[in-house]
């Protein structure tokens, strides 16, 4: 356990911009991205503590490591992390960890070793109290968050002068009032401020549970016979499952899947059931075990009038592929921005309702893909022939190992972590041009309006992503630019954002590493990004550029404006 001071109601301020109902992950993370940005926020989080025996989330994906880069913190998460990238980076199926390889999938969940392409950072395998504990030091460190333990949000209710009236209590039972312009319910699956919007999340849960078992094993690792992993799955006909390294210790992890958990169910023991997937007598200490059942759980809205769901309140999803807490963290950084336009008064009236109509086709989707994942666990492909010798054993194994290839998506997700994009979202300027289709698997970079910035290491060994703006960024391919300054030329968006106050940086880049010029990965001269790094718009005109960022802040064009940016519809390299 990690003892955090508890905090007394007396610590509560009167008023805050942003008051956080939850101090997890994406809590957490919303506070310290509005802190990057200058906005005051408290979290407001009832556990004193870090459980270090539910690990639950293991997997930071290359998108959230990307998020936390932003804010300077994937170096300390990755030096705090037990287990390092260089370790192991594949995940290995097969019948017993003593017993026969079926089939690996390397690099799963973006773990590289060397400098990774698609973003400019990796994944990294870390347990989800290593990652509190990172969150909660750099709240304790900034100037601009506050993490309140042991204090709960009871109610809420709109303020009269705008805003929220929000009561706060303690353990004792007592409470307090505090106003704040915004709140966030980053309060779990059980959200309280879900609830006070009467917000009921949709969906189902899987037919049977799992069960999650942490323990310390000494004679384990030199007992498994198979190649490092980061992940084993065992596919025994007695007990199926998982297994893997917590850290280069003795602690090991493991998650029994399809399970009865009912008081009429089968009698669980945890010792054996390692065991059984060890395929040998190992010694195992259990510290904890922990039933849980996945859930495939959506909120109609995301929240309305300054008051928002993030994360688990907004969306739940099945572990498999380890996406749920990613995409929590993916929340959190659509709506920091936001919230800073709002509070510094640059927020068109769009701006704050896109936070919703942006996130939740994400959720939906990688709920569903984590869902029919669900549908192929261990157990699905047991065969006691995968063990035997001769023809039979050959055969099982090859089959199970073909079977298998509907896995890929689970660990091979790219498409899945990169590919979604806002192409829908009215603070997008489309430009006609095809998105490419939606796959789990397969990530095609595109500077499509609503894409992800694709990503490109520059001559200097910098990332481009390391050059981007807190605000807005206007990238210019430097060699399609002709000489001069590129702030003169693309003047328009600097007027545009000082009328709005906007911040806006403008920036000739290029060519990349390997000499190939900017344009050629934007199918433009010129892409508008926003402060979350996606395309707002990609084009050559100066003056599209700046109507492009009035969109892009929130502010809907006016019937004139339409009829002038027809007339300069900028030309989509094919």
């Amino acid at each position: 356990m990690n003892a955090i001071n508890q905090a007394r109601l007396v610590d509560l301020p009167h008023e805050v911009p942003v008051l956080i109902s939850g101090g997890g992950p994406s809590g957490l993370f919303l506070a310290l991205d509005l802190a990057h940005r200058g906005i005051q926020s408290v979290v407001i989080e009832p556990r004193t503590s870090i459980d270090q025996d539910r690990p639950r989330a293991k997997t930071t994906n290359a998108r959230t490591m990307t998020h936390l880069r932003r804010l300077g913190l994937a170096s300390q998460l990755r030096e705090a992390a037990p287990l390092p990238v260089d370790f192991a980076q594949d995940v290995i199926f097969c019948s017993s960890l003593t017993g026969r390889e079926i089939r690996r999938f390397p690099n799963a969940f973006q773990l590289e070793t060397g400098r990774y392409g698609p973003q400019p950072e990796c994944g990294q395998q870390v347990p989800q109290p290593v990652l509190e504990t990172v969150l909660r030091k750099a709240v304790a460190a900034s100037p601009h968050a506050s993490l309140l333990t042991g204090l709960r949000v009871e109610e809420f209710a709109a303020h009269a002068h705008g805003g929220q009236y929000v009561t706060v209590a303690d353990e004792a039972g007592n409470s307090r009032p505090v106003r704040c312009r915004f709140l966030a319910g980053a309060d779990g699956g059980s959200s309280t401020v879900r609830r006070g919007l009467e917000i009921r999340l949709e969906g189902g849960s899987a037919a049977l549970s799992n069960i999650s078992i942490l323990f310390r094993s000494s004679d384990l690792a030199g007992t498994i016979s198979l190649d490092p992993a980061v992940q084993y799955w065992v596919l025994g006909p007695g007990t199926a499952g998982m297994v893997g390294r917590m850290n280069l210790d003795q602690t090991w992890w493991a998650i029994i899947q399809g399970v009865d958990v009912s008081p009429e169910g089968q009698e669980l023991d945890p010792v054996a059931m390692v065991r059984s997937l060890v395929g040998a007598d190992v010694e195992v200490d259990v510290i904890a075990t922990d039933p849980w059942t996945a859930r495939m759980l959506l909120a109609p809205s995301y929240g309305h009038d300054g008051v928002f769901l993030v994360g688990d309140a907004a969306h739940q999803n099945p572990p498999w592929g380890g996406h749920g807490f990613n995409t929590c963290i993916g929340d959190a950084a659509n709506l920091a921005w936001k919230i800073a336009a709002a509070l510094e008064g640059w927020a068109g009236p769009a701006l704050l309702d896109s936070y919703g109509l942006e996130r939740r086709p994400v959720a939906e989707r990688t709920i569903n893909d984590a869902a029919a994942n669900g549908k192929a666990l261990a157990y699905h492909f047991a065969d006691p022939a995968l063990e035997l010798e001769g023809e039979d054993g050959a055969a099982a194994r090859a089959r199970a190992h073909e079977a298998l290839s509907v896995k890929q998506s689970e660990f091979d997700s790219l498409g899945l972590v990169l590919g979604y994009n806002y192409t829908a979202s009215s603070l997008v300027v489309p430009d006609g041009s095809p998105v490419p289709a939606e796959d789990p698997i397969r990530y095609v970079p595109t500077a499509s309006p609503g894409a992800m910035l694709p990503h490109a290491w520059l001559p200097d060994s910098t990332s481009i992503y390391d050059h981007l703006g807190a605000g807005f960024s206007l990238l210019v391919d430097a060699g399609s630019h002709q000489g001069g300054d590129v702030e003169n030329t693309y003047a328009p968006i600097l007027i545009a954002a000082a009328e709005l106050g906007v911040p806006v940086t403008v920036l000739a880049v290029g060519p990349d590493n390997r000499g190939t010029a900017m344009s050629d990965f934007w199918a433009a001269d010129a892409v508008l990004v926003r402060p979350d790094q996606h395309i707002a718009w990609r084009g050559s005109s100066a003056a599209s550029a700046a109507r492009a960022l009035r969109i892009a802040a929130g502010w809907a064009p006016t019937e004139s404006q339409k009829t002038e940016e027809a007339t300069h519809v900028d030309a989509v390299i094919s």
